[in-house]
């Protein structure tokens, strides 16, 4: 295989993302396991080499980046797995999925669908380092892949998705990319296209416009730590409440700081810490 080469920019967020994942893989008390993560971060050519390891941080834990912000993701992506593997609906649906593994990691059984919409260089590049590695023909669930750049929707429905049957969505690390009302329509047509017993996990970045926010370590360090500067990728708009706009379209809506989930799983960022991630909150929805 040749090494590929991903984007700048948000697929390179990706893979930071993909880097931290596989740190905490190699964690004894690690909160995911994706054996995966570390092919795709030591495949893609990027300009900065990332870490599979915390050993190999300078700082470690301590570092803001790979430290408390990686502490930040492992713990999301295993608050929104929980999700999955609880909601079991016939479709799940991976909203801006990068490279991420969930129809591998969880075991996900043959008769469920899962769409991965995405970038089309982030989703080649993910299936094909899966190829190189074997991964793919291990993938038991039904993977279907769905380019970002068209009309989404359209192409997902295209793709053999069904709105008559209940779906998971995971908006995970998207929804502070996009303006406001770009976000307000996202979930207005996930609200559309899902069935009653439909469920919903994203994440809401409060006070991501404030220069206190876009200035702070967590952040501003991810320049230098994956050669990109996280803060300029993201919306320097204020939050639309999707929260109160998916209570007023029926759906429950459980909101919550990071820190209760910290408390409930054990590890993940202090919650002591004052910094943009006491702020975080992520929003876990179902449809009656």
């Amino acid at each position: 295989m040749t090494d590929a080469v991903l984007a700048e920019g948000v697929s390179t967020t990706a893979l930071m993302i993909t880097a931290m994942r596989a740190i905490e893989t190699r964690r004894p008390d690690g909160l995911v396991r994706d054996e995966y993560a570390e092919h795709f971060v030591r495949h893609a050519r990027s300009g900065v080499a990332m870490p599979t390891r915390i050993e190999d941080v300078e700082g470690g834990d301590a570092h803001p980046v790979w430290g408390r912000l990686g502490a930040y993701c492992a713990l999301r992506t295993r608050v929104f797995d929980d999700v999955v593997r609880t909601a079991a609906t016939p479709q799940v649906v991976l909203l801006g999925a990068g490279l991420d593994t969930r129809v591998l990691r969880l075991g996900l059984p043959d008769a469920v669908r899962v769409f991965e919409i995405d970038r089309a260089d982030v989703l080649a590049f993910k299936t094909e380092v899966l190829d190189a590695v074997g991964a793919s023909g291990d993938v038991r669930c039904d993977r279907l892949v769905v380019d970002l750049a068209d009309a989404w929707d359209a192409a997902l429905l295209d793709a053999g998705f069904s709105p008559g049957l209940p779906t998971t969505w995971i908006a995970e690390g998207v929804l502070p990319y996009l303006p406001r009302a770009v976000e307000e329509r996202v979930l207005g047509l996930v609200d559309r296209l899902s069935a009653p017993g439909s469920h919903l996990g994203y994440e809401v970045l409060l006070g991501q416009e404030s220069p206190e926010f876009r200035d702070h370590e967590l952040y501003s360090g991810t320049g230098d730590a994956i050669g990109s500067h996280l803060p300029s990728l993201l919306d320097d708009g204020a939050r639309p409440d999707s929260a109160g706009a998916l209570r007023a379209a029926g759906w429950e809506i459980d909101e919550r700081p990071v820190a209760d989930y910290t408390a409930r799983y054990g590890r993940g960022p202090d919650p002591s810490v004052d910094d943009p991630i006491r702020m975080s909150r992520w929003v876990l929805g179902a449809k009656p």
